[in-house]
């Protein structure tokens, strides 16, 4: 078995790696095999990627031959002790159970057990629509985010330059299997950065303003609209836009902007005890009994579920779930809910910030339906 230690020199992950944990406790993994199903194939080549001495290395451990599995295993899991993340593509799918399954092989204690697990795909997978990918496969990210490799060879066209190796250990073959898995660990020092895309859904943005914006909409009635400008928990590496609820987003590094209708309009509030209310159809108004008993019995019935309400005008902004309350309702059966941008809140800046990652979270979910 070989071990090959490499200074990366400048490459380093193009992601706040802080965010996710302390840098010497992080490890990227990309194993190489020579098929898809460990029961009959084999694993030849594991490689890492750590943080020591302010800088970021690469060590692989090569089998030179088939017998050396066990080997290479033993090797891994003694280096990885010391570390508590793991950073993977899609590694929950394939790399993580195969390595399962050769330590089972071999009566090998080494598991998994003791990391915290961070599968880039399996993070970023809910983001394709958004993004406009046709798929998450890694060489499409790789292309998204405008990475160019350097090895020539696929994955699969590896497997036969490998068993080459095996038989007349040429160098050429040797320097060809190493380059392919280091620049998987360069590629993923890139694709690290997706990870920007998912924290503008997962972590809290901060609204820097919010003013309201008057346009005309295609059939040229006027509208309103709120613009907020947003600072994001960490940098998009692709400028990106989408739409989704009738908002729309623009983002580019740490900045964003989030435009989001703005109705003016009379909408309900409905009261959820209404056995405690009459309404006055005369009116259109539910009233609680202790007040409406003094109303003239003609001219009230007791309350149900669909006309306990009261009116009101003002403005409003458009939630997908009850995140501010009180809410309210074009009518009774209607699924859209809103709330009232009252004086108090076109002041509250955390409300705003709220409010963004509310709406962003709807437009992502909104995407997944299409």
């Amino acid at each position: 078995m070989k071990t090959i230690i490499t200074d990366l020199g400048e490459y380093k992950p193009e992601y706040p790696i802080e965010l996710l944990a302390d840098p010497a406790n992080v490890l990227f993994m990309d194993i190489e095999t020579t098929g898809l199903t460990p029961a009959n194939t084999n694993l030849y080549l594991i490689g890492c990627a750590y943080f020591e001495n302010d800088e970021w290395h690469v060590i692989q451990w090569f089998a030179e031959k088939y017998e050396e599995e066990l080997t290479l295993l033993t090797a891994f899991f003694d280096f990885v002790k010391k570390y508590k993340y793991l950073i993977h593509f899609n590694g929950n799918k394939f790399d993580i159970p195969y390595l399962q399954y050769k330590c089972d092989q071999f009566s090998l204690e080494g598991n998994f057990d003791s990391f915290t697990g961070i599968d880039i795909y399996k993070r970023i997978a809910s983001l394709k629509n958004i993004l406009g990918l046709p798929n998450m496969k890694q060489k499409t990210i790789e292309e998204f985010l405008g990475l160019n490799r350097e090895d020539k060879y696929t994955g699969r066209e590896l497997i036969s330059i490998y068993h080459d190796y095996v038989c007349d250990h040429d160098d050429k073959y040797f320097n060809d299997l190493m380059l392919h898995n280091e620049d998987d660990i360069k590629g993923m020092f890139k694709v690290v950065s997706m990870l920007a895309y998912n924290d503008l859904f997962k972590q809290p943005v901060r609204v820097m303003k919010a003013q309201a914006n008057y346009f005309n909409n295609m059939d040229k009635k006027r509208c309103q609209e709120i613009i907020m400008k947003l600072k994001l928990a960490s940098p998009l590496p692709v400028p990106v836009s989408f739409r989704g609820n009738g908002c729309y987003f623009t983002g580019q590094g740490i900045d964003g902007q989030l435009k989001v209708p703005l109705y003016e309009e009379e909408l309900k509030y409905f009261y959820s005890n209404y056995k405690n209310y009459y309404y006055l159809p005369a009116e259109d108004i539910a009233m609680h009994k202790s007040v409406a008993t003094f109303v003239d019995k003609a001219h009230r019935v007791n309350a149900n579920a669909a006309n306990c309400y009261t009116r009101k005008k003002s403005l409003y902004l458009q939630q997908w779930d009850v995140e501010f309350e009180p809410f309210f309702k074009r009518d009774y059966k209607d699924k859209e809910l809103f709330f009232e941008v009252t004086d108090e809140f076109k002041k509250d800046r955390e409300g705003f910030s709220k409010y963004a990652s509310h709406t962003l979270n709807a437009m992502l979910r909104d995407s997944m339906t299409y």
